[in-house]
């Protein structure tokens, strides 16, 4: 059996004394691991590059066999990057979600062009931060764990939207949500009703923000599965919040207590 596809490289481990074993992001066939001879030499150290996309041949006997690639370099992503530590702290970040997340061989394709998206704006697109942002969004929807931000949980409104419950992963507007303003998360501005970019002004808090609710919710999905937050992720936290702005609060635990929440 053989098929031909777009790939984005993920992971890659080294096995034996010159191949390696490449666990690549497919558009058409999901997320799906081979092994490529030479894997572990000079002459492939630059395709084999978490983040590159390639155009990938898979050959095996039968189809639940690891099998074995043959890359061709057609983006080196990485190497966009590699001068740029937030830039490239977001491409490893996305790279590992994907690779812990996503199920073995099950298509996503949408997901695919949206990583692709996110991978070539990372290396010239100034809100790539907000861009991040919207791809987790993006990732818990295809793990079935997508919020909904455009109207609130409790009126109904989509006017005012700006907290998200840690329990239903709905909106909240601001005066129904006040009651309960220190248990819910703060829902950005740019999320809020399909807004664009952050305003600059408010671009480091609001981005805080979002990375705040996406990894409460990215947490939950992946705990479900047996998994966690990769460090990579944690990493990106770090580079995005840990100088400029004050570290984030406890995430909100569990509705209980007395009062539910919305």
């Amino acid at each position: 059996m053989q098929w031909h596809d777009e790939a984005i490289v993920l992971t890659v481990r080294r096995f034996g004394e010159t191949a390696a074993i490449a666990s690549l992001f497919t558009r058409e066939h999901g997320r799906h691991s081979g092994l490529v001879r030479g894997g572990a030499s000079r002459r492939l150290a630059g395709v084999l590059q978490p983040g590159n996309q390639v155009a990938a041949a898979w050959r095996g006997r039968l189809d639940e066999q690891l099998g074995q690639f043959r890359l061709e370099l057609t983006q080196a992503r990485a190497a966009q990057v590699m001068d740029e530590p937030p830039r490239l702290a977001a491409l490893s970040s996305l790279t590992a979600l994907l690779a812990t997340a996503l199920p073995e061989r099950a298509p996503h394709p949408a997901l695919f062009e949206a990583s692709a998206l996110l991978l070539d704006g990372l290396a010239s697109e100034s809100s790539w931060t907000a861009l991040y942002v919207r791809w987790e969004l993006g990732l818990l929807a295809e793990l079935g764990f997508g919020l909904d931000l455009t109207r609130c949980a409790v009126t109904g409104t989509d006017a005012d939207l700006a907290y998200v419950s840690p329990r239903t992963g709905r909106a909240v507007a601001a005066e129904a949500g006040r009651p309960y303003a220190e248990r819910l998360l703060p829902l950005p501005s740019f999320l809020a009703a399909g807004r664009g970019t952050p305003p600059a002004n408010d671009a480091g808090r609001d981005v805080a923000d979002g990375l705040r609710l996406t990894g409460f919710f990215l947490a939950r999905a992946l705990l479900a599965q047996g998994g966690h937050l990769p460090p990579a992720r944690e990493r990106l936290r770090l580079w995005l919040e840990g100088e400029a702005l004050p570290p984030p609060g406890p995430l909100p635990a569990p509705p209980g207590g007395v009062k539910p929440l919305p």
